[in-house]
Formats: C-alpha cells, sequence, structure tokens
C-alpha cells in the first residue's frame, strides 16, 4: 500500500524490454542515435507540429535548463507560490539561469489566477532599475496540490503573459494525469494555448527516468542554446538511446495516456472511498493526487496497516497513485478505515 508518490513505482515492463533492445550494439553518442531521431519525430506527430526537442533524465533537470534559456541573470520567473521549482528543487532554476529570481504568485488550490498575475504585471515597471522584471511565467500541470488548469485558464494567463513580453513554461512533470482529466490533445493543451516550452515529464508514469524538453514555435532556435547548456550543466548523456528507448516505449499505442488513465482511475476511487470514510478532501481531484484530512486516529490506523503516504505540510495528508496501483490496493486501504 505505498501511496507515497508514482516515483516509488516500478518501470513499466515495456520501458523495460525497450531499454533491452536498444542495448543491443553500438549507437552514435550524445542524441545522435536512431532512438532520439525517432523519439523527436513521434513528439512532433503528438503535438501536431514542428518543434525541438532535448532528453534529460529528471524533472529538475528538464525544469532548470529550460528556463535557463529564457530567464536571464537579471530577470524573475513567476510561478505559483507552491510550484515544484520554487519549493522543491533547491534553487535549481535560479542556479541553472546565473541568478534570475523565482517570484511567486498565490491562488486557491496552487494555480494562479488570472487576477493575481494581472495584478503583478500591471504593477511591472521594466525601466525602474531597482525592480527585477518577469521574463517567464511557469505553470505547472498537475500543480502540487494534484489540480489542473483547464484550456481556457492556460490560453488567459498565456495571453497575459505574452501581451507583457513574458514566455510561458509548462512545467508537465504530470502532463499526461493532467491532459487525461482534460481530455484535451497534447497540442491543445500546449503551444495551441500559448506555452512557448514544455518540459514534458514521463518518468512519474511509467518511464525508468525520461524527461524531454520541447521548445515550440520560434523558441526552437533557442535548441542550440538549450544544448550547450545542457552539455555544461552535466546533463547530455553519451548514451543518451536509453533514455530516448523509453519515451518511444510510453508513446508507442499511447501507452502513456493509458497509464496515467489507470492512475486517475486509482485517485478517484481511493477520493470517493476516503469521503465515505468521514474524510475532507482539501483539493478537487484531479489528476493521480488525493489531499484529505482524517482525525489522527484514522491516519494511524493506516499507517499501522503498512500504508505509505506524506503528511502536508497544511496538515492534509497526501496520497499519489501510480500507473500500477490496482483496485486491491485501494481496496486494502479503504479497509483500514471503513
Amino acid at each position: 500500500m505505498n501511496f507515497a508518490s508514482d516515483t516509488t513505482a516500478p518501470a513499466h515492463p515495456a520501458v523495460m524490454t525497450a531499454i533491452a533492445a536498444a542495448n543491443d550494439g553500438a549507437a552514435a553518442s550524445y542524441g545522435a542515435d536512431a532512438w532520439s531521431e525517432t523519439a523527436a519525430e513521434a513528439l512532433c506527430s503528438l503535438f501536431e507540429s514542428e518543434l525541438a526537442v532535448t532528453f534529460v533524465s529528471s524533472g529538475t533537470a528538464a525544469n532548470a535548463l529550460a528556463l535557463s534559456i529564457l530567464c536571464p541573470p537579471d530577470g524573475a520567473i513567476l510561478c505559483h507560490e507552491n510550484a515544484h521549482i520554487n519549493r522543491d528543487e533547491r534553487g535549481a532554476p535560479e542556479f541553472y539561469t546565473h541568478g534570475g529570481k523565482v517570484m511567486p504568485l498565490a491562488g486557491a488550490h496552487d494555480l494562479i489566477t488570472e487576477l493575481a498575475l494581472q495584478k503583478f504585471l500591471g504593477s511591472m515597471d521594466r525601466d525602474f532599475v531597482h525592480e527585477t522584471p518577469a521574463d517567464v511565467l511557469s505553470l505547472s500541470q498537475l500543480s502540487e496540490a494534484g489540480t489542473a488548469y483547464d484550456l481556457d485558464a492556460i490560453k488567459t494567463l498565456c495571453d497575459q503573459a505574452h501581451r507583457a513580453g513574458l514566455c510561458c513554461h509548462m512545467d508537465g512533470a504530470r502532463f499526461a494525469n493532467a491532459l487525461v482529466e482534460s481530455g484535451a490533445s497534447a497540442a491543445q493543451m500546449t503551444w495551441k494555448a500559448g506555452i512557448d516550452v514544455l518540459s514534458f515529464g514521463f518518468t512519474k508514469n511509467g518511464a525508468m527516468g525520461a524527461e524531454t524538453i520541447i521548445l515550440f514555435g520560434d523558441h526552437a532556435k533557442r535548441f542550440n542554446a538549450l544544448e550547450a547548456r545542457r552539455k555544461r550543466g552535466g546533463h547530455m548523456p553519451p548514451k543518451q538511446r536509453y533514455v530516448a528507448a523509453q519515451v518511444l516505449a510510453m508513446l508507442d499505442g499511447g501507452l502513456w495516456v493509458e497509464l496515467a488513465g489507470n492512475a486517475n482511475a486509482a485517485a478517484t476511487a481511493l477520493a470517493e472511498g476516503f469521503v465515505r470514510a468521514g474524510g475532507t478532501l482539501e483539493h478537487p481531484v484531479q489528476g493521480n493526487e488525493v489531499f484529505v484530512r482524517f482525525n489522527d486516529g484514522q491516519n494511524e490506523a493506516m499507517r499501522r496497516a503498512g500504508a505509505q503516504f506524506y503528511g502536508w505540510p497544511d496538515g492534509s495528508a497526501r496520497f499519489v497513485t501510480s500507473w500500477n496501483t490496482t483496485e486491491a490496493d485501494v481496496k486494502s486501504i479503504l479497509a483500514t478505515i471503513l
């Protein structure tokens, strides 16, 4: 009964098979291999657009490197106050931008509101030397509260940001879960809504360690700068074929969508059971995370039964379902409190 994180789940068998297949013989180094080329083509097809893409093995690297080509050292990145890039990446965006400042905005359920962004941008003065102007808006999809921006919200926020001269980045560590919840296409949720650069994660959704940085439209021109920073930052794997092979396995036959759907369905069932047991949901369940408040006795009963989950700073308990969470797993934990 491990609901601590989707990163605790094993890699999907198809991913391991793909890695083993890529291990047959020699291949070109540093991304010049056939797997990387084919994966890039598959992503162009998925997003219905020409794009530039590169591969890394961690979400923090994907976010920090992506932001490093969008934010100058004397600029700022706007994000929600609870965003992963602000709370959980040990200053990596500031480090990779050589000083770019992460500036938090507010919003219920960890989603930036139109009003909060409007207020900040309306007071920003790029010509005032004592102020740090914003250059990037970063949206987390899913948010740290497991909630998702709908298409209208993404477009509204991106339109505001673009009018003020900002670029728009999306932290898509759980992009698949948000997409399944919305029923939208990958293109609709990204470049068609105004996203310029996407950190598209596969690791939480069944890969062993595979993340992508995708540059849309004119931002594809930044690819050489991204590659230089990827190399200088130590995130250009010499045997990149093994990362690209994972991406291909996940995209093959829509496996990435299927696995996210399994995780989301398990989270919905878990949330419904928690409510029946008297729990109170802290946030809407719009992906594979459930934040719930129980009495201390119920929390203790689950832990005594071997359930693993996190106590969240706001006093709720966080449960994360994974691609391999089964109906039996959900029933087992609910049986301890129902």
